[in-house]
């Protein structure tokens, strides 16, 4: 009689053998990587990629134009602001210069007299709007150029005369006929003036 568990614990045993090498084997060999679309090699990789640099370094170009551009744009808003109240400001000058002449000639009231008072207050009144005008336009950086006393600088008077007077330096401002300003150290209106000879 033929002893059919041994016969099958030996194929087992061999079946167990077999398979635990053939397990051995597959993880001795290398995995192989599955071919992919993606990694096949194009015709025309480097004309490609070549392309693709150049619309890259296009790209930067226009997006550094841009920058550039919104600067430039930014400036030239604050450039033109500028010249706008520049232009107001040239405007108003003329006004307030002849506010000025009007009331420096204003008659000297006394506050005692009954009939002066009330022309007083007005005088005072009007001398009060004309320091306020003064003030906005210093608000505005603009300033009133100096000139009796100072040398004359052609490029914040203009002379209109000139005068001998002995004992004085010439080229000095003796006399303003018209009163200058300017913004910052830019003049907007020269003085008139009379200088030494």
């Amino acid at each position: 009689m033929v002893d059919t568990q041994n016969i099958k614990k030996d194929d087992d045993k061999k079946a167990m053998d077999v398979l635990e090498e053939q397990i051995a084997n597959n993880i001795a060999e290398p995995i192989k990587e599955k071919k992919s679309f993606f990694k096949k090699p194009c015709k025309d990789c480097e004309k490609k990629e070549k392309e693709c640099d150049e619309y890259k370094a296009g790209w930067q170009r226009a997006l550094a134009d841009y920058k550039n551009l919104q600067k430039e744009t930014t400036a030239r808003m604050g450039e033109w602001a500028q010249m706008s109240e520049r232009q107001i400001l040239e405007e108003f000058i003329p006004v307030y210069d002849n506010f000025k002449k009007a009331f420096s000639h204003h008659p000297v009231l006394q506050a005692d007299n009954e009939e002066h008072k009330q022309m007083k207050n007005w005088t005072d009144g009007i001398g009060y709007i004309m320091k306020q005008f003064g003030e906005v336009l210093k608000m505005h950086n603009v300033g009133e150029i100096q000139t009796i006393g100072k040398k004359f600088d052609p490029r914040f008077h203009e002379a209109v005369g000139e005068e001998i007077t002995e004992g004085k330096e010439s080229g000095l401002v003796l006399k303003e006929v018209d009163g200058g300003y300017k913004i910052g150290e830019k003049t907007i209106k020269p003085a008139k003036v009379i200088v030494t000879k």
